[in-house]
């Protein structure tokens, strides 16, 4: 592992109050306290106090956020502290996801379908890769990160060491990066790819940004150079290079010929219980989808749904805990769960749902048991992987509280001296036309709005009375992806909308420094999103503007609002009072626009979803089995998933119509 120092580069110095911070938590962790939590209000930086930390530690780190959104932002502050470290971003590929199930009541078998974000998918194995090789490493992760990824020693053991001073076939090494995943292409060069021109073999690496060229003469390399896989030109030269898999889920022949042997042992036992309880058809189902997946694997190592055979890659015993991105990490390695009183419910509720549809699977034949180990950790198998953490937000929940035992640094102080916006409670009647006027008059002032709503439908009917009374706004809404999602929140920055309406896409960590106005519809609603740590989150958004407020709709105050309310003063004070003795005049935050993530594929998806010259039976066809796969979605409790199958249902619907 290489081991080098974090260096944190900022032109700013922490603040006393940031620096007392820093030094509190810093110390909570070398003297082994495994539990703290900074309690931070919005704004007070932090991020900034966690890279000081991490910096002053200098262990490897994983940032785990409940959201890509959150995470990408993240991950962009990060490389901006530590850009001569590895800060590497891990999140879901998936674009669009529809897994693997069953429905016995309608006989409805449900292949897996999912759209691969390839570019994500990069940042995944890069990170992977950082994590084996690297000390100085960040990685910046949602939840995903607890999902089967694959043991850490089989991806790590599958290297390949490629040496000037050693003789080398070509042909064997040909075969080799086909073990290792890695396809020929012959005109498209692209991460995960190699291709060979006469005497020399260009590989492109998943992982990293650069191009490997290597230069034969018969059996003897001549030359190992790093390219720029655009231009062709050299970077820098080298004597021996590690060439790392292309996917996590890789093996040598021996390893694979174990594995068959293993799952024929297990098919023949699947066979036996179904043929002696009458199942015929099960057992006919698990056979022929069984034996063309060992098929698969004899011939090319690798085969669909690999990852339901991983427990016989990783020797694990059924019901034993599945390994995820943190048995990467080394020991002594520090997490820093972002929005934890979001973050640590979202991690405990997800291995139930993905439970109950495996078991559907197996025991109509459609996957051997195996297939339930394929699975994310449960809470208590994240909690025994955990080393040294700390929790922070500025409304942490039970389970942070209670697990750090005394160890929290409260964080009210901004350097910048801005309050706590100020809040505007106002009745529902004629609700509407009063936010058009004020989103106008915020607009004239070239500042920006946000909308929170409690529906998506009224989300989506406001947005659309907005721009039909020509104000620049746009709906962030679960069906948009990741990095699109990104670019609308840069494009609000930069002026292109002065407006976004969204759900609770708004709430948590979303750092705009130009929003100072933000609108709460239906506030005193009881529930989950108006509940007084969400209120709480959803006024935060307001505090990076030195003009900042926000305007609660509602006909009473709830309880939940009066907490908001109460708390929100009490914050507003305290900085009043600082600011006042050392002499702080509030000044909104100034932050740099990143450029834009996303690429020309717009255009593309754009194709994907156009449906003008689709006979109206296709999409009736389409239609049937979309609302099988909400059926599905909901049953698991996956209800964004079930949401976006949704919207696509009444996209269709409208072509109809």
């Amino acid at each position: 592992m290489k081991n080098q120092k974090f260096q944190l580069e900022s032109k700013y110095k922490p603040s006393d109050a940031q620096q007392n911070s820093i030094d509190k938590i810093t110390e909570f962790i070398k003297s082994g306290k495994r539990r703290s939590v900074l309690k931070g209000v919005t704004g007070s930086g932090k991020t900034f106090i966690m890279a000081n930390v991490i910096a002053n530690l200098n262990r490897p780190t994983i940032i785990l956020s409940h959201n890509k959104t959150l995470a990408a932002q993240l991950y962009e502050e990060y490389q901006e502290f530590f850009p001569n470290n590895a800060v590497k971003y891990f999140v879901s590929y998936y674009d669009y996801f529809q897994p693997e199930a069953y429905i016995p009541g309608k006989d409805l078998y449900i292949e897996k379908e999912s759209d691969v974000n390839r570019e994500i998918e990069r940042y995944r194995m890069s990170a992977m890769n950082s994590v084996i090789r690297r000390n100085d490493v960040v990685v910046v992760a949602s939840v995903s990160c607890i999902y089967n990824i694959g043991k850490p020693e089989s991806y790590e053991n599958m290297t390949e060491l490629v040496s000037v001073t050693k003789k080398t076939d070509l042909h064997e090494l040909r075969k080799k990066l086909a073990q290792l995943q890695y396809e020929q292409g012959k005109y498209d060069f692209m991460p995960g790819t190699f291709r060979v021109r006469g005497d020399v073999l260009e590989i492109f690496p998943p992982y990293e940004d650069y191009s490997i060229r290597i230069e034969f003469f018969g059996n003897d390399i001549e030359r190992i150079a790093i390219t720029d896989p655009l231009t062709g030109e050299t970077v820098s030269t080298h004597d021996e290079i590690e060439i790392f898999p292309a996917k996590n889920f890789v093996a040598p022949i021996e390893t694979i010929q174990r594995v068959v042997k293993n799952i024929r042992k297990d098919l023949e036992i699947g066979l036996e219980e179904f043929q002696r309880n009458g199942k015929m058809l099960e057992a006919e189902r698990l056979k022929q989808r069984t034996l063309y997946d060992i098929e698969m694997l004899e011939q090319t190592g690798f085969c669909a749904g690999i990852e339901n055979y991983s427990s016989y890659f990783d020797e694990r015993k059924p019901g034993e805990a599945p390994y995820c991105l943190l048995d990467y990490f080394p020991k002594d390695y520090l997490m820093v769960i972002d929005e934890s009183h979001i973050t640590v419910p979202q991690v405990g509720g997800m291995s139930g749902g993905d439970k109950a549809r495996k078991e559907v699977l197996v025991d109509y034949g459609f996957r051997l048991p195996s297939a339930k180990d394929n699975r994310p950790l449960n809470f208590q198998e994240f909690e025994e992987r955990l080393q040294y953490v700390v929790c922070t937000s500025a409304t942490p929940g039970d389970w942070e509280m209670q697990n750090s035992r005394g160890n929290i640094v409260e964080q009210v102080i901004r350097p910048t001296g801005l309050l706590d916006p100020t809040i505007d409670v106002r009745p529902t009647n004629n609700q509407i036309d009063d936010v058009i006027n004020e989103v106008q008059m915020n607009s004239k002032k070239k500042q920006r709005t946000l909308i929170t709503t409690l529906t998506k439908r009224m989300a989506e009917d406001l947005s659309n009375y907005l721009k039909d009374m020509g104000i620049k706004v746009h709906y962030l809404h679960s069906e948009i992806d990741t990095v699109e999602r990104i670019d609308i929140l840069r494009d609000l920055r930069l002026g292109v909308y002065d407006v976004v309406v969204g759900i609770n896409l708004l709430r948590e960590g979303l750092d705009l420094p130009e929003v100072s106005l933000v609108i709460i519809l239906d506030a005193d609603k009881q529930g989950f999103l108006r509940s007084s740590k969400s209120l709480i989150q959803t006024i935060g958004r307001a505090a990076r503007h030195d003009e900042g407020r926000v305007l609660m709709y509602a006909d009473g105050i709830s309880e939940a609002m009066r907490e908001a309310l109460d708390e929100t003063k009490r914050r507003r004070d305290i900085q009043q009072k600082y600011n006042q003795e050392h002499g702080i005049t509030p000044t909104s935050i100034k932050k740099a626009i990143r450029e834009a993530w996303s690429h020309d594929d717009k255009d593309e998806k754009k194709k994907k979803r156009d449906m003008s010259g689709m006979p109206k039976d296709e999409i009736k066809r389409n239609i049937k089995l979309l609302e099988e796969k909400m059926y599905i979605a909901s049953q698991n409790l996956d209800f964004e998933a079930a949401a976006e199958l949704r919207d696509r249902i009444k996209e269709m619907k409208g072509y109809l119509r």
